[in-house]
């Protein structure tokens, strides 16, 4: 091995066996000789002053066990982006390809879009005139494509291997990843950054230098994006907006990954009068009648069928009301959440529900556990949400194009100086709302016990929506159904 490579390639002296398979780097739990890889990761940042004071800001890192050629089995480390200011920094492994040369096409050609900005800008401070808008358009219309054919030209230059030697450029893999025209319309160029997450960085170095790959792993380090939450040691899938197309090309192979996690508020299913039954599954009705059902589902059902997995309490209740037409599902619980879920048992009654729903007609009361204490007893989030388009199912906080979301909680019960209970009363009803409100730093900042989204895992998530109230489509009545959580 090389000067270069040993100080990359950093051995582990450990007895522990790698796994006998590659992990998914979008669903997995870290091996111990990834942990041990993160650990030494970490002690370098403190040892390095100036690289450590800019991973306290946030950053991703990432670590690959590998096997040399030798035989030898050992770690590369990698953080994504830049790390105060540079992509060469000695002991990780250097980019796919260098875009910050001073001298270099990118760098050149970024300087002269910067001057077209400060022209338009000098431009702009003038006196209008019909000349001077023909001037400014003709500057925005050169900026626009330069700024596009630069993109273009970057994105031919990320050679990316994969374990076979393959070679392909990052709009090849794109276009190979998205194969349907409306997918290549939707998706004509990969974000901006792809080729520079720790994923591809590190197999890329494991590939040019015939490294075996063992298992990865990447962990956050420092403070929490002010959009997105992430936990200073917590480890995290690989971002699927930019990096699986790269890694499935990497690594010759179809990733599922998070595509569970999680179901959209939606629509709804609704409650019945008897004692309360169950179903096969563990899922008790707490209400039945002509036209609805209350039900209560337990952790880890899907409300609606999923990719693979049929079981859910659509299926459920397909079969035990045969007779009911319509959707049946007025709203939907996340896979991970339990509680109560209301069913309807003809179209109109499904319609008037749903119009419940849409006018925030319905009060719910959901039942959390949370890791920590929030600093207040009681109030209200506001928070908006959407989706994050580089990390689905994940959402964030966005205060331009989010929706609006908000959420009342009162805390019940301190428990053992450490966790609290409360009480969340959705006021509108956005994918994963609970929990970022929860778990954001400018909302409670205590994530759910169990979120693996948002917090750390556990054996479930204890959230549970343990009260429902609406007004009975067809009897006028208000009807309030409780189911309290085990927990």
């Amino acid at each position: 091995m090389n000067l270069a490579n040993a100080m990359i390639f950093h051995p582990l002296n450990s007895d522990t066996e790698p796994p006998l398979a590659m992990n998914d780097p979008f669903d997995y739990e870290p091996h111990p000789l990834c942990l041990m890889a993160a650990d030494e990761v970490r002690r370098h940042l403190k040892n390095d002053a100036v690289c450590e004071s800019d991973a306290r800001n946030g950053k991703m890192f990432g670590v690959l066990v590998v096997r040399t050629n030798d035989g030898e089995t050992g770690f590369l480390a990698a953080y994504s982006g830049l790390l105060a200011g540079r992509n060469d920094w000695p002991w990780f492994v250097p980019p796919v390809f260098d875009a910050q040369k001073p001298d270099g096409h990118f760098k050149q050609t970024e300087r002269q879009i910067s001057a077209i900005n400060k022209e338009i800008e000098e431009l702009e401070k003038l006196p209008v005139s019909a000349e001077g808008r023909a001037v400014v358009a003709e500057l925005r219309q050169r900026r626009k494509k330069m700024s596009e054919a630069l993109q273009r030209w970057l994105f031919e230059q990320y050679q990316m291997l994969n374990e076979r030697g393959e070679r392909r450029n990052l709009i090849d893999i794109w276009h190979d990843y998205h194969t349907s025209p409306r997918l290549r319309e939707r998706f004509p160029l990969p974000p901006g950054g792809s080729g520079d997450c720790c994923a591809p960085k590190l197999l890329q170095y494991a590939f040019q230098h015939q490294m075996k790959p063992l298992c990865m792993a990447e962990f956050w380090y420092g403070a929490s994006p002010k959009a997105e939450i992430r936990h200073h040691g917590h480890f995290y899938p690989a971002c699927r907006g930019k990096c699986l197309p790269i890694l499935t090309f990497m690594l010759r192979r179809a990733f599922r990954g998070n595509d569970t996690h999680g179901c959209a508020p939606a629509s709804p299913q609704l409650p019945a009068s008897t004692l309360p039954t169950i179903c096969k599954d563990d899922l008790k009705i707490l209400y039945d009648d002509p036209w609805l059902a209350v039900v209560s589902k337990p952790a880890g059902m899907l409300s609606v069928p999923g990719r693979d997995e049929q079981r859910s309490v659509f299926t459920l209740m397909r079969q035990r009301f045969p007779e009911a037409d319509g959707p049946l599902m007025v709203h939907r619980l996340d896979m991970a959440t339990s509680g109560l879920i209301v069913i309807a048992k003809n179209r109109e009654v499904h319609k008037l529900l749903q119009q419940q729903f849409a006018m925030r007609k319905v009060k719910k009361r959901y039942v959390a556990v949370l890791e920590g204490i929030p600093s207040a007893e009681r109030g209200t989030i506001d928070l908006p949400l959407c989706p994050n388009p580089l990390d689905r199912p994940r959402q964030m906080v966005d205060w331009e194009v989010g929706k609006e979301a908000m959420t009342r909680f009162e805390v019940t019960e301190i428990i053992e100086g450490t966790r609290a209970r409360v009480n969340l009363y959705p006021l509108t009803g956005r994918t994963h709302q609970l929990r970022m409100h929860c778990a954001h730093h400018d909302g409670l900042a205590c994530p759910i016990v169990g979120d693996e989204l948002y917090g750390t895992k556990a054996e479930r998530l204890l959230l549970h929506a343990a009260e429902i109230t609406f007004i009975h489509p067809t009897t006028g009545v208000e009807t309030n159904i409780v189911s309290e959580p085990e927990f």
